[in-house]
């Protein structure tokens, strides 16, 4: 006689008028148990995914409240006569075309900061490398010397600091009296306009800390034995500096020239102190950023002032792209 095998159901059958016996482990879907069984575990994904997102809402509300909003109302002002006094008035590109063809001191707040820009950022790059070079030898107590370069970074662009340089390089400042030591005439470097700007460089090379303290970090990170190899192949100093550091450092260059020319097409504090907001003498430290707040606030033309704004945010991104794109050339990545 042949056996047959009968395959298990979700229920036997039972007498009639009796309930359904349900085998334990496959509930039917549709019975209300199960079915509140399914609404929680879909609701608990539902969360999972929402939760990222809540933790982000904040920074969300910032950026588009805060940040973006702003920057395309800017965007609109631009376009704009607008004095805060009335409504805006719309003028099209007239305030582009103002500005590169019927403003002179606008044209001379772009020369002083270009020269700014590029004189300052790489003299301080190289003061800044050259003390971590220093700094990576081993020094004793390094990290408060560390400390210490750091410090001037963190309060460099505040307004303290601003006075104190005023005070510094004025007729009877700090720097003349040193000076006067070696007989040496005194002056006001900072009411001279062929020395005025030189003192805002210097004080931007005197915040060295931020890109002396990621150089040293870099520096820790070069593998000894490229030295070691190149000592065996009798490489000196100037060699290991040229062909082992220097290559090994490029990226991190790259990062802190990036990093530097943005904070300097920035700078507005140090202008405005020294020139008590004036730009002077001559428009000698009249930085883009004064013109700009000078025309924005001083003249309530914020119209013009956004149009400013804008060629400000163009510009640097171009420099920055511009940077990135050369540096296929000079940077050298560890692959």
């Amino acid at each position: 006689m042949a056996l047959t095998h009968s395959r298990p159901s979700n229920t036997e059958r039972s007498a009639p008028g009796s309930e359904p016996h349900v085998v334990r482990g496959s509930e039917d879907p549709r019975t209300p148990r199960a079915a509140r069984g399914l609404r929680s575990l879909r609701a608990a994904r539902f969360n999972e995914r929402l939760a990222p997102y809540l933790f982000l809402l904040p920074w969300l509300i910032g950026f588009f409240v805060i940040t973006l909003g702003p920057m395309l109302y800017s965007l609109y002002l631009s376009f704009t006569n607008f004095s805060m006094l009335a409504p805006p008035e719309w003028v099209g590109i007239d305030n582009y075309i103002k500005m590169f063809t019927n403003d002179p001191k606008y044209l001379e707040s772009v020369r002083v900061t270009l020269v700014y820009v590029f004189v300052s950022v790489p003299l301080q790059l190289a003061f800044a490398l050259m003390l971590a070079m220093v700094l990576n030898r081993g020094l004793r107590g390094l990290p408060i010397y560390r400390s210490i370069y750091y410090l001037p970074s963190l309060i460099g662009g505040s307004v303290a600091i601003a006075v104190l340089w005023r005070q510094m390089f004025g007729h009877n400042g700090l720097i003349n009296q040193i000076l006067d030591v070696f007989g040496i005439e005194a002056q006001s470097w900072i009411g001279n306009p062929n020395t005025a700007l030189g003192t805002l460089i210097i004080l931007n090379v005197w915040t060295f800390g931020s890109p002396m303290v990621i150089f040293l970090a870099a520096l820790r990170q070069i593998p000894q034995e490229l030295y070691e190899a190149g000592a065996v192949d009798g490489v000196n100093k100037r060699q290991q500096f040229l062909h082992i550091t220097l290559p090994m450092l490029t990226p991190i260059v790259l990062f802190n020239l990036i990093l530097q020319l943005i904070g300097a097409f920035q700078a507005f504090t140090p202008a405005f102190v020294v020139s008590g907001g004036t730009g002077g003498p001559v428009n000698s430290t009249l930085f883009y950023t004064l013109y700009l707040y000078q025309r924005g606030f001083t003249s309530f033309q914020m119209g013009y002032a956004s149009a400013m704004a804008w060629v400000l945010f163009v510009g640097i991104a171009v420099v920055t792209v511009i940077n990135f794109w050369f540096s296929k050339y000079w940077v050298h990545y560890d692959d």
